[in-house]
This record gives structure tokens, sequence and C-alpha cells, in this order.
């Protein structure tokens, strides 16, 4: 009874210093959610609604994402705004911690009093995104942030779960991205609010923004408004006003049936992990082992059904 008093006072004392403006304590909460810690459900549906947009950076490995974030968050906090960003990173494949390469290009806004920045591992998620990435980035929106900025891993045709946690979802692409950008149009492509073509100053960026608006063309036919394609040099800055007016004009005219797909997305992938919780791949690899069965499909169905 205690412990669970204990728990309750815990976490009441951490939204109110989240409120406030705590990024210890907002810290503190995204580890102990990312945790499960006890009474973290509880905590995360006392947290007040509000519409603090997200905005997803995606693309191709190479890209130069981490660069564009960086840029952006400049931009943000030229604005006089508050900016929270979550860089997702490859896993490590021996302790599923976060390799945190990328982070390095950002370390200039660490200690900067309007920006928070989180490092996150994929722990083995295939698309692109930390498996709690909804719950952290509810707790987020606690606090006095302006803009959440989420860069994925590299992603390809099938790892497109931006899209369902994204007010906004960008992709980024390059002009040396060629025909590739044809393997990427049935999922990548599709989930665009907004298209970058980072690195513009290199030969053929032109003919590739060409090629894209050309390619997009059918696409737009069903749409009402045209889906904006920006040209950035993310490391001199250059496209980079633009840009941010494009992310402006998209958060601020989000229609009613996208933020209720947006929010079915999110309540499926949630439904999903509580269903899957008590399943493991070891556990799998345990019953496999204690079977003499190999119909697997009669397997799965005695244990789990």
């Amino acid at each position: 009874m205690h412990e669970v008093v204990y728990f309750s006072i815990m976490w009441e004392s951490l939204l109110q210093n989240i409120q406030s403006g705590n990024r210890k304590s907002l810290a503190r909460a995204l580890s102990l959610v990312e945790n499960e810690v006890e009474g973290y459900d509880v905590f995360l549906e006392t947290i007040p609604v509000k519409p603090i947009p997200v905005i997803g950076i995606t693309g191709p490995p190479g890209a130069g994402k981490s660069t564009l974030t960086d840029q952006l968050i400049g931009c943000i906090v030229s604005q006089k705004k508050k900016v929270a960003v979550i860089c997702v990173d490859p896993s490590s494949p021996f302790n599923l911690g976060a390799v945190l390469g990328d982070r390095i290009r950002m370390n200039q806004w660490y200690t900067h009093p309007d920006v928070f920045i989180r490092s996150l591992a994929t722990r083995g998620s295939l698309g692109g995104l930390h498996p709690g990435i909804i719950e952290l980035t509810e707790v987020m929106k606690a606090a006095d942030f302006d803009y959440i900025l989420v860069e994925t891993v590299g992603v390809g045709q099938s790892e497109i779960e931006i899209a369902g946690l994204a007010d906004v979802t960008m992709v980024v692409l390059v002009p040396e991205a060629g025909d590739e950008i044809q393997t990427m149009k049935a999922g990548l492509m599709e989930i665009a609010d907004i298209f970058v073509v980072n690195k513009a100053d290199r030969p053929g960026a032109d003919a590739f923004v060409k090629n894209l608006r050309m390619m997009l063309a059918p696409a737009f036919m069903h749409h009402r408004d045209e889906v904006p394609i920006i040209k950035t040099v993310a490391t001199t800055g250059e496209g980079m006003p633009e840009l941010m007016q494009a992310v402006q004009n998209r958060t601020h005219h989000t229609t009613g049936d996208r933020k209720a797909w947006l929010m079915a997305e999110r309540a499926y992938k949630l439904i999903q992990r509580q269903r899957m919780r008590d399943v493991s791949k070891e556990a799998l690899k345990e019953l496999f082992e204690q079977s003499a069965e190999n119909n697997l499909h009669r397997i799965i169905r005695k244990y789990y059904t």
C-alpha cells in the first residue's frame, strides 16, 4: 500500500515539474516510462492533451537528416520558441542501446535552455523508431515546447511508421537517389507531407527535382494540396527559411481526417503492443525446443489461443 502511494506521489510530482519546465524531471520521466516503471500507464492517462506539432524527419541513410535537424533547431530557436528533439539511432547488437554517432552534429544545442535532445535506440524495431515512441512523445507534450522533432533511423520502402506518429512527415532525399526513387515510391514516397531535396548544390539537383515533380504529378490529382518540394543545403543553411515556412504551413492546416487517422494509427500500435506484451522471441524459442511438433501454425494455436 505504501509503495503504491509512493509511486502515485512520485508521478504527480514529476508531471508538475515537467509542466513548470524542469528538464531533469522530464528526462527522468522519459526513462521511467521507457522502462515501464509501476504507475507509468496511469501517469500517461493524466497528461493533459496539448496540440504540440510533431515533425517527423525520415529518408534513406546519408541524406543528411541529422544536419537538417540541427538547422531546423536553429530556425526554431531564432523564432524564440522551444523545441524537443528525439533522435532514434540504430541499436547496438549486444545491449540494444543507442549508437550515438550522429549526435555529434547537434552538440551545440545540448546545453541550450530552449532545446531538449533525447537519443533512443530502435531496440530491434523494424520501422526506424523506438517501440515506445508514442508514449515518450506524449510525455514531451506535457512540457512547454512549441515543436517536437523526431529523426528516424534511415528507412526503406516498408519501414514507414513515422507517418503514424508525426503531424507532419518530412522525407529527405538527395540528387544522387536517381532511380532509387522508383524503389521507394510505393512506401516512403507516399507518406511525405514535405519533400526535402538536400545537398541541392550538387550536380543534377534541378533535374532531380523536376523528375520528382513529374513522378508525383498523378498523385496530386487525387489530393487537394500539392506536396511541397524544398531544395536545401543543410551544411550552409541554404533553403532553411523556406523549409521552416513549409513546416509551419502544414502544421496550421492539419485536417480533421488527418488527425483522426493519426489517432487511429497510434491507438492501433499501442493495442498491438499490449496484446504482444507476454510474447517474446526467447519464449517462442523455448517453446519450439520443447515441442516435437513441426507444424508452426498448430503450435501457435495450441499455446496462444
